[in-house]
């Protein structure tokens, strides 16, 4: 596992082009499998699968155990992290941005890369287990959400996200993903 201390977000400022501009990418797109993005409560706003050989699980159990996953790894980050000297209990909710944060982690079969918004919006990536840090990419698609979701009048906050824009974007940046 690759444990990473620190949260730093930095924002993306809208340009003039419909589009926030994507971070450079020379892929094919195959690398990128599942995203997910829950909402600071534990709803599912997002699922959208681009690669998955396999499917073991229902939908909703799967989003359950994504997010209980999540979860725990911030509460572990926070436990043992040796910069802070006030350790919570374990399984004890955090605030976003308190304790230890993690990017990834990386199996032999696949890679999570893992942010989180200062608002508790958090994104996940599923890829290929030799695919390179994706930090950037989480935070150009953090802003196409902003974009086109955030700013979308007809948008309901903690309602599953169905903005054709969002999405035609968000698998147009996938593509280019390494």
């Amino acid at each position: 596992m690759q444990f990473f201390s620190g949260s730093s977000l930095t924002s993306v400022a809208p340009e003039s082009s419909p589009a926030p501009a994507a971070p450079p990418g020379t892929g094919t797109g195959s690398n990128a499998q599942v995203i997910y993005v829950f909402n600071r409560n534990g709803v599912c706003l997002l699922y959208r699968e681009w690669h998955r050989p396999l499917r073991t699980l229902a939908r909703n159990q799967d989003q359950k155990l994504m997010f209980g996953l999540l979860f725990s790894l911030r509460s572990f980050t926070a436990k043992i992290d040796p910069t802070s000297t006030e350790h919570a209990n374990l399984g004890a909710p955090l605030l976003p941005g308190q304790g230890c944060s993690f990017h990834s982690f990386k199996t032999n079969t696949y890679k999570l890369n893992y942010m989180e918004s200062p608002s508790g919006i958090k994104l996940i990536l599923l890829t290929h287990p030799r695919t390179g840090d994706q930090r950037d990419a989480l935070k150009h698609i953090y802003s196409l959400y902003v974009e086109y979701v955030v700013k979308n009048p007809l948008y309901a906050p903690g309602s599953p996200i169905k903005c054709d824009l969002f999405n035609k974007h968000l698998d147009q940046y996938v593509k280019t993903l390494i």
